[in-house]
């Protein structure tokens, strides 16, 4: 019997589960400001875990006076200083961690998407709806902060801008600084009083530090053979085995929105022929599929080429370079996942 496939899953996700899905991946379910350990040679890493405590509890203190403010007078009062925290660090620094420690201490009701999510929830929604049921939340937390294109500016520009002035605090993660957002993938310049706008909303915590996934530990496995993948398929029930080219293709079937289902209760993904991606296209639904994947803690093996050679040096020294070399970050702790 052969081994069941992703490219065989067709998954729907309405737009009700898409706004009830808006939480922290599986593996951030459980993590508190508490269990975040700073390392003693990266002060900034200390600084920015008060600065995320501070943050949250002014997100807790900002819902207790606009409920006394309306008690007494049946309307909300404003919170002063600015309503954003942005995180700004390398791969791997715990950046998400802090981000799903703010999310787990704010009060209800309150969302949490990567960036990607929350352009492909405003998609689906339309612009008007997001705009609704966001705004009824205290807080927004973003991770992966990013603008590729010149539409998605003016999309988060402009939604940000609705919400912070409905009352929502809006914590964010990124590898760019906020007035730096867009470098390299279009015409900045063009679009920089927009981002200004947009970086204004946010107070800045930097967090420094080597990608934790890294320290200390080998470079990702070799690519097993194809023999390898389908006996690892036959001893790992629930395993699913595509091929490349077959599961790029699929990719670019399905709505982005949908990665995460596709790939729900699967114990280890197995990916034959693995090569370079052929386009951008395929690179950055690549990278939507691997981050799915390092939510649910989902182990992959592969044969072929290794995972780090699905972006060419090109790619990599492209616009979208920190999207790539995020994805080789966590395609390869997944790959030593599967390789215990």
């Amino acid at each position: 019997m052969s081994a069941p496939r992703l490219v065989d899953r067709l998954p729907e996700v309405s737009t009700d589960e898409l706004v009830a899905a808006m939480v922290p991946p599986p593996m951030f379910d459980s993590v508190s400001f508490d269990s975040y350990l700073p390392s003693p040679t990266e002060p900034s890493q200390a600084t920015a875990l008060e600065r995320g405590r501070s943050f949250a509890e002014r997100v807790v203190q900002a819902e207790r006076a606009k409920s006394w403010w309306s008690s007494l007078f049946g309307v909300g009062k404003a919170e002063g200083g600015k309503p954003g925290l942005y995180l700004d660090g390398g791969f791997g620094v715990g950046k998400t961690h802090l981000l799903a420690s703010i999310w787990h201490a704010a009060p209800e009701p309150k969302s949490y998407g990567t960036f990607v999510e929350l352009t492909h929830l405003v998609g689906a929604l339309g612009f008007g709806e997001a705009v609704r049921r966001l705004s009824e939340h205290k807080l927004l937390a973003i991770d992966e902060f990013e603008l590729d294109d010149p539409g998605d500016t003016m999309l988060v520009t402009r939604l940000l801008a609705k919400l912070t002035d409905a009352g929502v605090h809006v914590a964010a993660t990124s590898n760019t600084l906020p007035d730096k957002l867009g470098e390299g993938r279009f015409a900045a310049d063009s679009f920089l009083r927009e981002i200004q706008a947009l970086s204004a909303r946010f107070d800045v915590a930097r967090v420094d530090g080597p990608d934790y996934r890294h320290r200390g530990l080998p470079e990702a496995p070799e690519p097993l053979t194809d023999e390898d993948l389908a006996l690892r398929a036959k001893e790992t029930e629930g395993a699913t085995l595509d091929s490349f080219d077959e599961l790029c293709g699929h990719l670019a079937r399905l709505h982005p929105s949908r990665y995460g289902r596709l790939v729900d209760g699967v114990p280890l993904v197995l990916i034959s022929g693995v090569r370079a991606a052929a386009d951008q296209d395929v690179a950055l639904r690549l990278v939507v599929f691997a981050d799915r994947m390092y939510d649910r803690n989902i182990p992959i093996a592969v044969s072929g080429s290794p995972l780090s050679a699905m972006f060419t040096e090109e790619m990599l020294r492209g616009g979208y370079r920190k999207k790539y070399l995020r994805a080789i970050s966590r395609l390869t702790a997944l790959s030593r996942m599967a390789n215990r």
